[in-house]
């Protein structure tokens, strides 16, 4: 027997918030919004959704599981995250060929370059 993935679930100080910053970012929608949980899809019925609910503390050290982007224009995919909130991270990651950045409330996620220009 196998298992679905049904949810990716975040810990945030303000899930609203936070849930729609994501909602923009990868261009979904908020599928249920409640006080105790707001979710986002990229449509009500596709699988996974992210599921942000609240804490009250704020976020402690790097992610264990953080979120990686292929944008076809890295650099512009970049300059709009930054726009709308997000900020450049140094997570140690040194000279690498993605982006790390963080969203509004310091989850880290990473801006990877187009699948094309990644050697196979």
């Amino acid at each position: 027997m196998s298992a679905v993935w049904e949810n990716l679930t975040v810990d945030a100080r303000d899930p609203s918030r936070l849930a729609r910053w994501w909602a923009e970012a990868l261009g979904y929608q908020v599928t249920v919004d409640k006080p105790d949980e707001v979710e986002i899809r990229r449509t009500p019925d596709s699988l996974p959704g992210i599921v942000f609910v609240p804490v009250a503390g704020p976020k402690a050290g790097k992610n264990r599981l953080h979120i990686d982007l292929r944008p076809a224009d890295q650099e512009a995919e970049v300059e709009r995250l930054v726009d709308m909130g997000a900020r450049h991270v140094d997570i140690g990651q040194g000279e690498v060929e993605w982006t790390v950045l963080a969203d509004p409330e310091g989850n880290e996620f990473c801006v990877l370059r187009p699948r094309n220009d990644v050697a196979r």
